[in-house]
């Protein structure tokens, strides 16, 4: 998440991250960035979750995060839409379509076995491939998380570097390290193994002012860098003259360790592990360490960057027909109808067309309306980033991830007429990092439906298990079975479900939600959902529930977090009293 009253301006941040959590990632988000990291590996925690304690989550963070004050944010593993290295190509797919200015980037951690990952990355059309070692990352963590967790960025620096020469594909990539990089010569060190470019991060907050106190996670940091308290944040004194003098030095330092290696520029040094030898300690233990490994040369061709074109991946060109035939609703206020075939081939449809408007007109609304129209079967991440403005319409099914990332708009999914009845439309992980905009499907979906979702409204007739999984705001109403384990880590928004069989008490995952019958607030707001999907679906289960509605409304439940509950069981109780 960042403040949106940054874009555009000298304090947007360039590279911007996409984590497990998709906390505020726009359309409008994406769209700014030079740099969009898709965040596999948490630097000194291989495989678990950027972590923000409750307390610190202040009414500004939840904004621009999309959740609730005071509600602790952990991002879950990245199993939610990177199962396989093809879904992580899908990943980048998406990013390139929603910003394809901007470099993707894949953050890895280093440990053996990183080298034939990121030669996947690749693979995958990864601009740059990002290896962050053990050392550095945040006080935050837990202690399991910082130490002994994760290797040295120079082991996995030179495996990859060494995978990437023997599989022919270094030129392709730029190559990334980090991990506590403090002096020059970690800087030349890093180019000699292979680096085209470092990173650096405990280091800059030490030049800002950082004292190390590790107490990150108890927001009493006592110069005003990781807290959230204005008492402390008005201790911070930090200047960029600051950091620019230390990176000024450390750069001088590169300059005095490169003329020393006979070398004029940073990119000749790059992947030159021939400048590199042996330096024996005399110690009985260190010495019986075998560093031949990381001085290996795996192979011929490149050895660093040369800035190979990246191929150009199939399944794009629905998307590009869609942005440039809507070019017409962005410039007036002018309704534009669509109607495409699609299939399965098309991938990350709409995506192109949200970028184009987060950029130009940011979280509000284009002059025209776009309305899309499509027939048949469509391909990954339908509706993906998509932006206010624009309605597309499904007459048939998709595949996985419709509608990630989405931020505004509306996507109707519905089954052509001479469907069977009870169809599966959807795929697994809609929803996913949603924080805006509406979905109605006239059918069921799978898996980890509205995963992490942030603020958007969504109607579905049916869902596999894990619905409403990290959710933190927004509405589902479900309108049919569905699987086993709702609502766990589920700390914002609500959710409706029609359970005739009254099997979701079972199912429920109760660690911090509840199921309730509805009263007569929420049974006005579960009406007019289901009108309106009725409306835009033709649901005949909708209209069979709108018919009977009285004796629908006794087998639904209403899902919400227990602290929201409590939140308002308190409220209506000091209403009564002070009428009382």
């Amino acid at each position: 998440g960042e403040d949106p009253a940054r874009f555009g301006t000298e304090r947007n941040c360039k590279i911007k991250q996409v984590a497990s959590g998709r906390f505020g990632v726009t359309a409008e988000y994406a769209a700014y960035a030079e740099e969009l990291q898709i965040k596999i590996a948490q630097g000194s925690k291989p495989g678990e979750g950027g972590q923000l304690p409750g307390h610190k989550v202040s009414s500004e963070i939840a904004r621009l995060r999309h959740t609730q004050p005071g509600v602790a944010l952990i991002s879950p593993p990245p199993h939610h839409d990177i199962y396989s290295i093809e879904d992580l190509a899908q990943l980048i797919f998406d990013l390139k379509q929603v910003n394809p200015d901007a470099d993707v980037s894949v953050k890895l951690v280093s440990e053996a076995g990183v080298g034939l990952v990121a030669a996947g990355c690749v693979k995958a059309l990864a601009d740059v491939v990002h290896v962050a070692g053990s050392d550095g990352g945040t006080g935050a963590s837990p202690l399991s998380s910082i130490k002994n967790a994760g290797a040295p960025w120079e082991l996995g620096l030179a495996e990859t570097q060494q995978a990437l020469v023997a599989n022919g594909m270094r030129g392709r990539v730029r190559l990334r390290a980090d991990g506590g990089m403090k002096t020059g010569r970690d800087v030349v060190l890093a180019a000699l193994l292979g680096a085209d470019e470092v990173s650096f991060g405990t280091a800059l907050l030490l030049a800002e002012g950082c004292l190390m106190v590790r107490t990150c996670h108890m927001d009493t940091c006592p110069v005003g860098i990781a807290t959230q308290k204005p008492e402390l944040r008005a201790k911070l004194d930090a200047t960029p003259e600051q950091v620019e003098a230390y990176l000024r030095y450390v750069a001088q330092d590169v300059r005095e360790f490169l003329a020393s290696l006979g070398l004029k520029t940073f990119e000749e040094a790059v992947g030159r592990v021939d400048l590199l030898r042996r330096r024996w300690t005399g110690g009985p233990r260190a010495d019986l360490l075998d560093l031949e490994p990381l001085l290996g040369v795996a192979g011929e061709g490149p050895t660093r960057y040369v800035g190979h074109a990246s191929l150009d991946p199939a399944g794009h060109e629905l998307g590009d027909r869609l942005s440039a035939e809507a070019q017409e609703a962005l410039e007036t206020a002018k309704v534009v109808e669509l109607r495409y075939p699609i299939t399965n081939r098309d991938r990350t449809v709409g995506a192109k067309l949200g970028g184009r408007i987060g950029t130009r007109f940011g979280a509000g609304k284009p002059p025209g309306r776009v309305r899309a129209t499509f027939e048949g079967t469509a391909g990954q991440s339908f509706g993906a980033f998509l932006a206010a403005g624009v309605e597309l319409t499904l007459v048939g099914e998709a595949n996985d991830y419709v509608a990630k990332g989405m931020s505004g708009g509306r996507i109707v999914v519905k089954p052509p007429e001479n469907d069977a009845g009870e169809p599966v439309l959807l795929g697994n992980t809609v929803l996913y990092g949603a924080t805006g905009g509406e979905l109605y499907c006239a059918g069921r979906a799978g898996e980890r439906f509205a995963v992490r979702m942030s603020g958007a409204t969504a109607v579905v007739e049916g869902t596999g298990g894990h619905p409403c999984e990290y959710m933190t705001a927004g509405t589902v109403v479900i309108l049919g079975e569905t699987g086993p384990n709702l609502g766990a880590g589920m700390s914002g928004g609500e959710a409706f479900v029609y359970d005739p069989a009254t099997r979701l008490p079972v199912r429920l995952n109760d660690s911090l939600v509840v199921a309730n019958r509805l009263d007569d607030k929420a049974a006005e707001r579960l009406r007019a959902l289901v009108e309106r999907h009725l409306r835009f679906t033709g649901s005949p289960r909708a209209a069979a529930l709108l018919r009977r509605w009285s004796d629908a409304l006794e087998h639904f439940w209403h899902v919400a977090p227990k602290t929201e509950v409590a939140r308002i069981s308190s409220a209506q109780e000091g209403t009564v009293a002070k009428g009382s």
